[in-house]
């Protein structure tokens, strides 16, 4: 059904309401993909930082370990970050780390999108901003079904009405990126809406079916974002641990650690979730500049990989990191479904007592 024209939406038909959050930048892998599929979920790929051929190995890999559907999520591009906003950031950097040339691009934006129309997949999902009307068109034309993440009810409306088909809710608790249509300096005075939140004020202003994502480890936070007014719950973190996942051993054994999380744009220059450490801390005032810091700041970070520096690498997680399992990821799938419908029996139970 990967490739195939799909009837109303995809969430109906899945065998346990799991997404697979796309973890871009090292974790996602076909293998961990087709696992979550293959066990009744949705898996993803994350394009991001790949190339559209890259991609499209990707996805030929995926299609050979399962038949089941599958989704591939995309960078959404923005527009270019005036010089001078991120000149003297990327100096002092250099004064003490290896830096990379500050540069944009749209990751390949446009070589992924016809790749997706001429290989469709079930789901294509977006990050950072929604697909015009006529792209959203394009892929539902293939056969494949848009989602868009959404952190406001102001980007939900703009989704909705550019003819997306599932809103990604996604509470400040989630690690890595911020998946917000703009992401401004000035907007930092306002507190990110939590899951739980978010899940509310989505459901009451508009009509579309809704993922909830960010800080869901276990199956009773499952079963509460369903009982909440989600489709279905994405986890992201909660499989880092997984074998399949190719998570770099720095961020497999932090996540194991109670060490805090923090929102910082000092790696990418966009507000992303990751472990506290020190180089967030000293860099508190990065610039607001994607993807330009995240190449100018990539051979710093490489060099801290290979050092087995945590201190000076980004090492993305939620808040609720300490509870991802080290388990096979359709294990997990099948655990988490579990955990959730006996969460759901269990508030039944208590709202048939009259509580």
């Amino acid at each position: 059904m990967c490739g195939g024209t799909l009837e109303g939406v995809l969430l109906d038909e899945l065998g346990t309401p799991i997404v697979l959050a796309p973890m871009a930048g090292g974790p996602s892998t076909p293998e961990l993909a087709a696992a979550v599929s293959t066990a009744g979920g949705l898996g993803f790929i994350a394009a991001g930082y790949l190339s559209a051929n890259d991609l499209a190995v990707r996805i030929k890999s995926t299609r050979e370990l399962t038949s089941a559907a599958f989704g591939v999520n995309l960078f959404v591009p923005s527009a270019p970050t005036p010089v001078d906003r991120f000149s003297g950031y990327v100096e002092d950097l250099a004064r003490e780390f290896p830096v990379g040339e500050p540069r944009f691009d749209s990751d390949d934006w446009d070589a992924k999108l016809d790749l997706l129309v001429a290989e469709p997949v079930a789901v294509v999902s977006c990050t950072f901003g929604c697909p015009s009307p006529a792209e959203i068109e394009r892929l539902h034309a293939a056969g494949s079904e848009v989602w868009v993440t959404v952190t406001s009810v102001a980007e939900a409306r703009v989704a909705v009405e550019a003819g997306a088909d599932v809103l990604i809710a996604q509470g400040a608790e989630a690690g890595g990126h911020r998946g917000s249509f703009t992401d401004r300096p000035e907007d930092d005075v306002t507190d990110p809406l939590g899951l739980l939140t978010l899940l509310q004020l989505l459901r009451a202003a508009v009509d579309r079916p809704l993922v909830a994502a960010g800080g869901i480890a276990t199956g009773a936070a499952v079963a509460a974002v369903l009982l909440a007014g989600a489709a279905a719950a994405q986890l992201g973190t909660a499989f880092l641990r997984c074998p399949e996942a190719g998570t770099p051993a720095l961020l497999r054994d932090g996540i194991t650690l109670d060490t805090p999380t923090m929102l910082t744009r000092a790696f990418t220059g966009r507000r992303a979730r990751g472990l506290r450490n020190r180089f967030m801390l000293e860099h508190t005032g990065a610039p607001a500049a994607y993807p330009e810091i995240h190449y100018a700041t990539g051979p710093l970070r490489a060099a801290a990989r290979a050092d087995g520096n945590a201190d000076a690498v980004n090492l993305w997680a939620g808040q609720a990191h300490t509870l991802a399992p080290e388990l096979p990821a359709a294990e997990m799938v099948r655990q988490l479904s579990v955990d959730a419908k006996a969460a759901v029996q269990r508030a039944l139970s208590i709202r048939i007592q009259g509580y």
